[in-house]
């Protein structure tokens, strides 16, 4: 087993010591009203895209999520929280330092020996979620599952459709597809742009990722015989019949649109097994993306 099947398959574990802890870090993480932006990189950015989408949808708040090298700073915010597993990232390190003294901040990290403990106002460690691997499963998860605990939007419904989403099979023919859609609408678009970067990073697949809506606005055109569209959370009226016309495989989802992220994750290391990658060695990435001065 490699590092990332071993850690995709400790999820429903994970999120259910973040899901006990929300209100421990209740001081930490955004009050109801203020204005929020959240950041990451990569894996990081696209969880900041679905908690952003959660937390302002339940009237939180107004909140925004930015790639860390995008942060808009003639924009005042109340708080900003920055995603970073590795708390070494040099985009998240150099915002946070900007950041220092007039916005509070708040850093959600794996590791608790790194240079974002001393960059962050507030501090939430997921130490118990952090990975081995380049290709991030868990603890992109388990902090979203931290965050939507606090807005009240996590259920025990959703660990037994994650542990659903581990114990059955992938679609029949889903592995031997030649290009792959994620679909998302609202909050699971954030979720869509994270499984396309999954197949990316395991297996070198191709893989593209939108909102739902939009894919009729042109990217349907790739869609034919042999090519997968993955709907995550539930399908505009009549995209499904419209996909299955071309010849395309259509995906439902079927289980919570997270317990489904955890079924492209498995997608992912399938195929890369398939095509003989290691998905422990991703090329051209590191764990951490770390700037010379």
């Amino acid at each position: 087993m490699t590092h990332v099947e071993d850690e995709l398959t400790s999820q429903p574990e994970c999120w259910i010591r973040a899901a006990a802890q929300a209100d421990r870090h209740r001081g930490a993480l955004p009050a109801p009203g203020e204005r929020v932006a959240i950041v990451g990189c990569g894996t990081s950015y696209f969880m900041a895209q679905a908690a952003a989408a959660l937390r302002e949808g339940a009237g939180q708040g107004e909140t925004d999520a930015f790639a860390a090298s995008e942060f808009p700073h003639g924009r005042s915010y109340d708080r900003v929280v920055a995603l970073t597993r590795s708390g070494t990232t040099t985009e998240v390190l150099d915002l946070l330092g900007q950041l220092r003294g007039r916005t509070r901040t708040t850093a959600i990290t794996a590791d608790p020996d790194t240079p974002v403990m001393a960059a962050a106002d507030d501090l939430v460690v997921l130490d118990y979620a952090d990975e081995r691997s380049v290709v991030q499963t868990r603890f992109a998860t388990t902090a979203l599952t931290l965050l939507r605990a606090q807005l009240g939007l996590h259920t025990d419904a959703v660990v037994a459709d994650a542990r659903t989403a581990l114990a059955t099979e992938l679609p029949e023919g889903l592995v031997g597809c030649t290009q792959f859609t994620f679909l998302g609408r609202g909050w699971t678009v954030g979720l869509a742009n994270e499984a396309g970067l999954k197949m990316r990073e395991a297996s070198l697949a191709w893989t593209e990722a939108y909102p739902a809506m939009e894919y009729r606005h042109g990217p349907i055109s790739i869609t034919t015989q042999g090519t997968a569209t993955w709907m995550l959370g539930e399908a505009p009226d009549g995209l499904a019949e419209q996909v299955r016309a071309t010849g395309g495989l259509w995906i439902a989802g079927t289980l919570d649109p997270l317990a489904e992220l955890v079924r492209a994750q498995r997608l992912a290391v399938a195929v890369a097994a398939a095509r003989g990658l290691d998905p422990d060695q991703p090329r051209h990435l590191t764990r951490s993306v770390i700037l010379a001065p």
